[in-house]
């Protein structure tokens, strides 16, 4: 018996379902960053993500996954992705990337941000880590550029690398990439944050994918955590940052549903101006 692919595609009536969870997702990264200050504990983080997903009448995505039992992913400084949120107070000076996401009526929402916590008196290392969190979404954004004109997905992933090699000396996390998603949160067509050999899924009216470059501030190899057995980090110790929006084609070209602007702001110095979803 002949076995049937699912489409990695949604019709127009499915796009227009997964703009109100990717809403409340930029809504509870909202207010997860208000809650991210020195002082504040990665449980606190997690809980007002929460609060805001299910004061908006939705439900976290994250806590779907088998073993998961939190809203969001925290990581923090050397922290990759994956972090568990714990009762670890954050200082002065941390970068924090916070992964999160919502669910709709079947629907997923996923984006992630990253928070640098002021310290006056250690101006130098909070600048490196802004620099890392600026350039990790100014390559996200290159990524989401290259969607609007791409033919094939992997497209995506030659932009990202372009924009990391020219204007840093980072490396890009090689272990973790960008994804497909609809009705599940993790779906086809993999998004590379590199260049990638042979032919990718094309690029047309009805994708639906999460483009999240994950920089490294050193050397790109990662180690998970042998306790918790969900943590990434860094093997070298060094400092990573993520950035992360979903993103929809349709048939006037694209919008970022997890940008309250459709992605206008990142997308002017592209040239590129993003069309609602009708």
């Amino acid at each position: 018996m002949r076995s049937i692919r699912k489409s990695i595609y949604k019709s127009p009536a499915q796009l227009r379902l997964m703009v109100e969870p990717n809403r409340i997702t930029y809504e509870a990264l909202q207010a997860a960053k208000a809650a991210a200050v020195a002082g504040a504990t990665l449980l606190e983080v997690d809980r007002a993500a929460e609060a805001k997903i299910r004061e908006l009448g939705a439900e976290p995505n994250f806590m779907l996954e088998p073993g998961y039992r939190h809203t969001t992913c925290t990581s923090v400084n050397d922290a990759v992705v994956h972090a568990i949120p714990t009762d670890y107070v954050l200082q002065p000076g941390d970068i924090i990337s916070i992964d999160c996401g919502a669910i709709l009526k079947g629907w997923n929402g996923d984006s992630a941000v990253t928070v640098v916590i002021p310290d006056d008196n250690n101006p130098e290392l909070v600048a490196e880590r802004e620099a890392l969190s600026h350039h990790t979404e100014q390559a996200m954004w290159a990524g989401i550029a290259a969607l609007a004109n791409a033919k094939e997905i992997n497209e995506v992933g030659v932009a990202v690398e372009d924009y990391i090699k020219s204007n840093t000396t980072y490396s890009i996390v090689q272990d973790y990439i960008g994804h497909g998603i609809g009705r599940s949160m993790h779906e086809l067509p993999q998004v590379f944050n590199y260049a990638v050999a042979g032919r990718s899924a094309q690029v047309k009216p009805g994708l639906v994918v999460a483009i999240e470059p994950i920089i490294a501030a050193g050397r790109n190899a990662t180690k998970v955590d042998q306790q918790d057995g969900w943590t990434v980090y860094m093997a070298d110790g060094k400092d990573s940052c993520q950035w992360e929006h979903t993103v929809a084609v349709h048939k006037d070209g694209i919008w970022v549903l997890t940008a309250p602007d459709g992605g206008a702001a990142g997308l002017a110095p592209y040239g590129i101006v993003p069309q609602p979803i009708a």
